[in-house]
């Protein structure tokens, strides 16, 4: 008797495990169905189905790619006949401009220096430390004053200065295209030498900077010269510029 209850037991138990592993996987069925219908497409069920997709979609992408590669070729052809040629003395002020090209000419040479420690003790009033050194914006206000009077080319402390160079002071210390420079500092340029002279004079910023040159003493001169030569800059490559199909929405 013990034994028949037993076996019903274990016969029992079997079924319930049956069961459940069916009810589990009709639970997992229903699931997957309700997220395909979800997710309105319909997925592959095996890995043939899905390697034949994908295969299927990478030719469609291949094809695709194809067309574009006739595109570019067909419009690149197209292009190439039509590339508008600068004549040669725009293409040499562009260049000159965008400091690529050397340049020889009269012109004048600014310097700033800082004042003798000494000054504290014998210059009147009161000076501070902070007085006795070129600042930034002292050669800012000398370049600036210089580009307005006409200035063709220039550099500062011998380095080409164009419409994308970038210099910053700390202290009396100079920092110019990634190098460290200490005063005096000299600005060269090209140009009308009395429209440049004449430009120094008329700058407010330049006649506050030499009202310090007479209380101070800052270093001060103005240097005419009968040829200056003024190097291309070692920052700029050849420019180049792309050129975009008539009717093309670059922003699109």
């Amino acid at each position: 008797m013990a034994r028949a209850r037993a076996i019903t037991g274990a016969r029992v138990r079997s079924w319930v495990t049956v069961g459940g592993v069916l009810a589990a996987a009709g639970l997992l069925f229903v699931a997957s169905g309700l997220h395909a219908a979800q997710s309105g497409s319909r997925q592959p069920q095996d890995i043939a189905q899905v390697v034949q997709a994908e295969s299927e979609r990478v030719s469609e992408l291949t094809d695709a790619a194809a067309l574009l590669d006739q595109e570019i070729t067909r419009l690149t052809a197209d292009e190439s006949g039509h590339v508008p040629r600068v004549a040669p003395p725009v293409a040499a002020r562009e260049g000159i401009a965008a400091g690529s090209r050397a340049v020889s000419g009269p012109g004048l040479t600014v310097t700033l220096d800082d004042a003798p420690p000494s000054a504290l003790d014998t210059a009147p009033g009161d000076p501070q430390p902070n007085d006795l050194v070129v600042h930034q914006q002292d050669l800012q206000n000398v370049i600036n004053a210089l580009w307005a009077g006409g200035a063709e080319a220039m550099t500062l402390q011998g380095e080409r200065v164009t419409s994308t160079s970038a210099f910053r002071c700390s202290g009396n210390i100079l920092l110019l295209h990634g190098k460290v420079f200490s005063p005096p500092y000299e600005v060269t340029v090209i140009g009308d030498q009395e429209a440049l002279a004449q430009a120094l004079e008329e700058d407010e910023g330049v006649r506050n900077y030499r009202a310090f040159v007479d209380w101070v003493h800052l270093g001060w001169g103005v240097e005419r010269h009968d040829k200056v030569d003024v190097p291309a800059s070692q920052s700029t490559g050849e420019l180049r510029y792309a050129r975009v199909p008539e009717g093309t929405d670059v922003f699109a």
